[in-house]
């Protein structure tokens, strides 16, 4: 009996299920190593986390009318990153106060959206899936889109990435080389914005952060070139992505029989222990030293 009969389950390899699955994952991994990797250096992980956040409000408007949740995610995160840029959160005196108020607005309206979706029946377990994701349910001609926004994501960050590192190093310098950084930094919080939003349709609106602070952060702390830590960040999220599916696909034949684990809870902790790794390795690089 091989050893592929153990680690995966009957009928993986077949299941048009984890076809999707494996393409969402991997395109949405790639994006959020990218994008991540400035929001770690630009020191805006809680715009992220709040973005993520904020997608409660679209993803819950979306199931009221029937829609499906990427289309609000999308739209509800540009519009929060551009009214966050709006009340200033590109100074850095500026961004927790510019977060926290649109974070503040947005919740109260995803509270009101989740409440019409549970009372009058229409949500059919989406609050569920719209907190903690369900890659499992995506359907096939989603792909498309989510390959389409996180290619534009990408190519935002990669047009930018020179002006967009030395304004994240030092936006006084920076503008004094002529650089609008205003600008710079709204483009790059559109790409944010993207990323988190396709990062909420993998594993939830809640953890979305997980996926993109997480392998950023760990990466980071293996290396100080922002090139190479984009790729060690995208390695590191496709890594946990797809073990996180082939474990949450196999957890359907652990005890008890035919309630599998959700992808979201592997994806995180795989990202979790990703990032206490990158510290073992700083600290013995650190010692060897």
């Amino acid at each position: 009996m091989s050893l592929g009969f153990f680690v995966f389950a009957p009928g993986f390899w077949d299941n048009e299920a984890v076809h999707v699955a494996l393409a969402v994952g991997t395109a949405v991994a790639i994006v959020a190593g990218v994008v991540g990797v400035f929001t770690v250096m630009r020191g805006q992980s809680f715009a992220g986390e709040s973005l993520g956040d904020i997608g409660t409000t679209g993803g819950s408007a979306a199931a009221l009318v029937g829609a499906g949740p990427l289309a609000g995610f999308v739209a509800v995160d540009v519009l929060a990153a551009a009214a966050m840029e709006l009340v200033g959160v590109q100074r850095v005196r500026g961004r927790d106060l510019a977060t926290g108020i649109v974070l503040g607005a947005a919740i109260g309206l995803a509270a009101f959206f989740l409440y019409l979706d549970s009372t009058q029946g229409s949500g059919n377990g989406s609050t569920v899936t719209i907190l903690f994701g369900s890659i499992f349910a995506i359907s096939s001609a989603t792909i498309p889109a989510v390959v389409g926004l996180a290619a534009l994501a990408v190519t935002m960050i990669v047009v930018l990435y020179r002006p967009l590192l030395l304004a994240t190093v030092s936006p006084e310098m920076a503008a004094a080389r002529g650089i609008p950084v205003r600008l710079v930094g709204a483009l790059y919080l559109l790409a944010l914005a993207l990323a988190t939003a396709l990062a909420a349709i993998t594993i939830g609106t809640i953890l979305s952060t997980a996926l993109l602070i997480g392998p950023a952060a760990a990466a980071l702390r293996l290396t100080r070139r922002p090139l190479r830590a984009m790729l060690g960040a995208t390695a590191i999220g496709i890594g946990a992505v797809w073990l996180g599916i082939l474990l949450a696909y196999d957890s359907y034949h652990w005890p008890p029989h035919e309630h599998g684990w959700p992808v979201s809870f592997f994806v995180v902790a795989l990202v979790f222990l990703g990032y206490l790794a990158s510290g073992l390795v700083e600290w013995r690089r650190e010692r060897g030293a």
